[in-house]
């Protein structure tokens, strides 16, 4: 794959699954821009990708507030003077093993605006930025949690079914504007956060997937990479799984 004179943003990319994306674009001949809340780890990351800044630049940007996303996508134009490809990665858990009655307020809200409406929020600046440059492709991270859901992640798994909702309008609304729209759906995977969790914990989420082990990084990578690809130029409105059979169950 070749993506050489092309511009993405990758949110949430200086540690997960967004950080690989971003490397791998790199490696692939794309400029990125870097996007992460923390506008020092962003800087750091870009500068480590590409020391002289040519092809690689940090931007502070809290994907909950659509003032700093429409900001992100203004100096990507005025940076490099076009968007290609986007992959909105960045979002939040939240309290975990909480049932309905239980959940707090703060956190249903604080999980949707970070999980689900930064992904319209990026959309909504992204797809017209796309359309000036002649076309694009657009990857959105939800989760098995957005096929199914998992007692006691309320407001994660309605922010993963609603991202999967958003895909496939902005799929149909751009399917003749030469825009792709995709969401790839992962299980659990050993990114370095994920790491940290005791071994049982580990153990336990290997366990849910039939292929008893966690995705890596790369694996949700290399898909994301297929799709916003010219590989991948009849796909648009999917939602593709990395989950090791765990939907299969």
């Amino acid at each position: 794959m070749n993506f050489d004179h092309r511009v993405a943003i990758v949110t949430g990319s200086t540690n997960g699954i967004g950080e690989t994306v971003a490397d791998k674009l790199f490696s692939h001949g794309a400029k990125v821009i870097i996007a992460s809340k923390s506008g020092l780890l962003a800087k750091q990351k870009a500068q480590q990708l590409s020391p002289d800044g040519h092809r690689a630049t940090g931007i502070e940007c809290d994907v909950s507030d659509p003032e700093q996303v429409r900001l992100l996508v203004e100096q990507t134009i005025n940076r490099y003077g076009r968007l290609d490809f986007a992959v909105n990665n960045a979002g939040k858990t939240g309290d975990s093993h909480t049932r309905i009655p239980d959940q707090t307020l703060e956190n249903w809200q604080s999980v949707l605006a970070t999980s689900l409406s930064s992904v319209f929020y990026c959309m909504k600046y992204e797809l017209p930025a796309m359309q000036k440059s002649g076309g694009g492709a657009i990857v959105n991270l939800s989760a098995v949690n957005g096929l199914v859901a998992i007692a006691g992640l309320a407001p994660y798994t309605v922010a993963k079914h609603g991202v999967i909702g958003l895909t496939k309008t902005a799929a149909l609304e751009y399917a003749e504007q030469h825009i792709r729209v995709n969401a790839v759906a992962p299980g659990y995977v050993a990114t370095p956060r994920v790491n940290q969790l005791p071994p049982d914990v580990l153990h336990t989420f290997a366990q849910t997937h039939p292929m008893s082990r966690l995705a890596t990084r790369e694996e949700v990578a290399d898909l994301i990479l297929f799709l916003l690809s010219d590989k991948a130029s009849f796909c648009t409105g999917g939602v593709y799984t990395v989950d090791g059979g765990y939907l299969s169950r």
